[in-house]
């Protein structure tokens, strides 16, 4: 999404226990295990490359439009910290002021790091994200097939 030259590659985006801000997330959590396959952020690494991928740090506010975003995470997540998605979905909606960047979130209190902590709640958890994306998209179609073409 925050890589889109225009912000629009996607019709809708799911966005589940994310790891989004690369500048603190061996910070937090597992998030330290993960330095030889990502890099340090507290070193060259960051400015060499970890900061091009960073999603939180990539947004872009001079753009006018970025796709519908659910965002999910679960509050006891013991690898992601749902601080990623807190935060993200805060900067989204604090830049988007005035602008198209409808952000949606849901974070379930129970569950781990696949959001949920039994079959009820996952199948909850996949119906939110499947009725997300089938509304959003069936509206973007509705919308391009009524701007004329008759």
């Amino acid at each position: 999404m925050a890589n889109s030259p225009d912000g629009l590659m996607f019709g809708a985006l799911h966005c589940a226990v994310p790891l989004l801000d690369m500048k603190v997330y061996s910070h937090l959590l597992a998030g330290a295990s993960w330095m030889a396959e990502y890099g340090d952020p507290d070193t060259d690494d960051w400015d060499n490359f970890l900061y091009k991928y960073s999603p939180y740090h990539n947004l872009d506010e001079k753009t006018e439009k970025y796709p519908p975003m659910l965002v999910t995470t679960s509050t006891r997540d013991d690898r992601v910290h749902p601080g990623h998605a807190r935060k993200m979905v805060s900067k989204i909606a604090d830049m988007g002021k005035g602008k198209d960047w409808p952000i949606f979130y849901y974070e379930n209190i129970e569950g781990g790091h696949g959001g949920a902590a039994d079959a009820k709640q996952s199948a909850f958890m996949t119906a939110l994200a499947y009725n997300f994306m089938f509304e959003t998209l069936s509206k973007n179609i509705a919308t391009s097939n009524s701007g004329g073409g008759d």
